[in-house]
């Protein structure tokens, strides 16, 4: 962050000053809403949940350094040596500030959102468009109304554009982080069933993800998923330009897979209006494909050349726990995706695991959370699809992977273990997983899956 003054915070914010300090031009250095994390000339933001307030926590911040602190309620003692500003809502105010400070900085804003591929199409747009640029971008799954501003805050004047991911799990959150980011351009990389207990629809989930359209600038670029069919319905309908990317004749960008090693990359034939030619790309899946062919889409709009775009995608690196590949000794393989999980991405990733040249294929499924009475049908369809995959070995881990195991069982997979918990699944991996076999590992957040990974690690050797 660069510095601001508290004359500026309090224009951003929208506060009043309370207390005795009056230094108008004080300089603030960074904002924290961690307490334990305040440096000296630190602004102290805090946040209430529904298990904490930060607003306990402001003296300890203010005697950690804190220049100053925002508040949404009347403190019973000020200090005359700090400010303290008073809002509305700390969030919101959070909101507001990241917004504003974002308009100093004259540089494009990429804003990406979508139900599944949001982390990667970011990654690697980040990725592509770092061989020209640097490159602020949202870090981790830093994407919520917390994480965007956050990160927005992070902004200097080194910066020559922005790749901001948003998430959403119920109405109005989209609207609320694209107008703070006001894109130029604007991308949703498809339409699936993640976080349907509180949208109750595919048609419903549609609708929250194009709360993007309104706040992309009139000048700007929406891009969309060609092969989505919710998608392809905005075809001449949304308002700014777009295009489409995907497989289909109709997309304005194309791709397809022309080979692959199975463990490390893709190769795929990239046709947009400015290539035609064969890239590697360091993922596995077919689904691959449609971030690689989002970040050529916004590589050509940014102004790189074709080698530059190959460049960048051949230097992607995906995030901790995205299909990250690992190499054990006896020729074991682990596919560690264990960030998150819905329907569509469990078909992908079940899709690399077929594809693996290995003898032995495990897989080692946890639970998709908040599909709501949807969940006993989806779940069993990813059992299913474990059969028409010829997948050899199913662990199932929770309460709601009894119907990836009843699906499975129906299909035919040979061998099945239901696991309640992760301590039973720890148990039984000795027993599954041996020489020349490939594991994969995914489920949703809340189920920790990683920990499962962790165990593999310290059961195989080094390769």
């Amino acid at each position: 962050m660069e510095t601001i003054t508290l004359s500026q915070l309090l224009k951003a914010v929208e506060g009043e000053l309370l207390g005795e300090f009056r230094q108008m031009d004080a300089p603030i250095l960074q904002v924290e809403t961690d307490s334990r994390s305040i440096h000296a000339g630190a602004l102290f933001l805090p946040l209430v949940g529904d298990r904490f307030d930060g607003h306990s926590y402001i003296a300890s911040a203010l005697e950690g350094g804190a220049v100053g602190c925002l508040t949404a309620r009347e403190l019973e003692r000020y200090r005359a040596d700090r400010f303290y500003v008073k809002v509305d809502d700390t969030e919101k105010a959070l909101g507001r500030l990241a917004s504003w400070y974002k308009d100093r900085f004259p540089i494009p804003f990429i804003g990406v959102t979508g139900s599944v591929g949001k982390t990667t199409a970011k990654d690697m747009l980040a990725a592509v468009l770092g061989t020209k640029y640097k490159v602020l971008k949202t870090e981790g799954n830093h994407n919520n109304n917390i994480g965007l501003p956050l990160t927005l805050l992070g902004l200097s004047s080194s910066h020559q554009i922005a790749v901001l991911e948003m998430g959403m799990d119920r109405f109005g959150e989209i609207d609320y982080l694209s107008k703070i980011v006001r894109p130029d351009l604007g991308v949703i990389t498809n339409i699936g069933d993640a976080h349907i207990e509180r949208l109750g629809s595919r048609e419903n989930i549609f609708k929250a993800k194009c709360e993007l359209l309104p706040h992309i600038r009139p000048d700007g670029l929406l891009i969309l998923n060609g092969d989505d069919p919710l998608l392809v319905s905005l075809k001449d309908h949304a308002p700014v330009p777009t295009v489409f990317c995907g497989q289909g004749e109709g997309c304005d960008y194309r791709a397809q897979v022309t080979g692959g090693d199975g463990v490390s990359h893709i190769h795929c034939r990239l046709t947009t209006p400015r290539m035609d030619r064969e890239v590697k790309v360091p993922a596995l899946g077919e689904h691959m494909i449609y971030p690689a062919l989002i970040a050529a889409a916004v590589g050509e709009r940014c102004g790189l050349s074709p080698d530059q775009i190959e460049e960048g995608l051949l230097h992607f690196v995906p995030t901790r726990m995205r299909m990250n590949v690992l190499r054990r000794g006896e020729g074991i393989t682990i596919l560690d995706d264990t960030y998150n999980a819905n329907p569509q991405s469990m078909r992908a990733a079940i899709s690399v695991l077929a594809d693996s040249q290995t003898g032995r294929k495990v897989a080692i499924l946890g639970d998709m959370l908040e599909l709501g009475p949807f969940a006993p049908a989806l779940h069993n369809g990813v059992g299913e699809c474990l059969g028409k995959s010829k997948i050899d070995c199913l662990v199932a881990v929770g309460e709601l992977a009894r119907h990836i195991a009843q699906g499975a069982q129906d299909a035919g997979v040979p061998q099945i273990v239901y696991c309640r918990t992760r301590e039973d699944a720890k148990a039984v991996l000795p027993q599954v997983v041996g020489p020349d076999c490939t594991v994969l590992l995914k489920g949703s957040r809340g189920m920790k899956l990683e920990e499962l990974t962790a165990r593999l690690l310290e059961l195989t050797k080094e390769a």
